[in-house]
């Protein structure tokens, strides 16, 4: 009797026979199938080659003399560099005091080393709109759709304007040379 139930158990486990093979191939092809055919709307998913290029822009700082500013264009917004006048810093470090409903401190929102520079997000924080220059009680930037006004550190000062203008990801490469992004 332990023949006959040894016997049985090898027959249940058996070698591995022509159809188990063509289970397992057929899984096979059929999930290289699958993958193969899903991988075009998986890779149209990454970023194009333009938008690669946008990730980071290198800007030459000497563009904006003292007292002036450029703009640039960085992931489809605007940004703006502002070569700030030792009268504009210290008046932005003066607003640290001031009654700030989005409070913070210039020297958090500048690169060690750089505070005459400002770099910025130019879009106006409620609905994007890009702010104008010099207008405004602070002369600095000022939003022409609903009157948000910022200061030389790109801070919320008066208005509707839940918060202030964001900074981007930049580093100074040299005196003369910011990256951002």
């Amino acid at each position: 009797m332990s023949e006959v139930t040894a016997s049985a158990e090898t027959a249940e486990i058996g070698e591995p026979t022509r159809r188990d093979f063509n289970y397992v191939a057929a899984t096979t092809t059929a999930i290289g199938a699958g993958a193969a055919t899903r991988w075009p709307r998986i890779d149209q998913m990454d970023p194009s080659a333009d938008t690669l290029g946008l990730a980071s822009i290198e800007v030459d700082d000497r563009k904006a003399p003292l007292g002036r500013q450029i703009g640039v264009k960085w992931r489809n917004k605007p940004v703006f560099i502002r070569h700030r006048t030792n009268a504009e810093t210290w008046a932005a470090v003066a607003g640290d005091q001031g009654d700030l409903r989005d409070p913070a401190a210039d020297a958090r929102r500048q690169k060690p080393g750089m505070p005459e520079s400002l770099i910025v997000i130019g879009a106006c924080t409620p609905l994007g709109r890009v702010p104008n220059f010099g207008d405004g009680r602070y002369h600095c930037w000022l939003c022409p759709r609903h009157g948000s006004d910022y200061d030389t550190a790109g801070r919320f000062r008066s208005g509707p304007a839940p918060r202030r203008l964001v900074l981007p990801d930049h580093a100074f490469e040299s005196n003369t040379k910011a990256r951002i992004g």
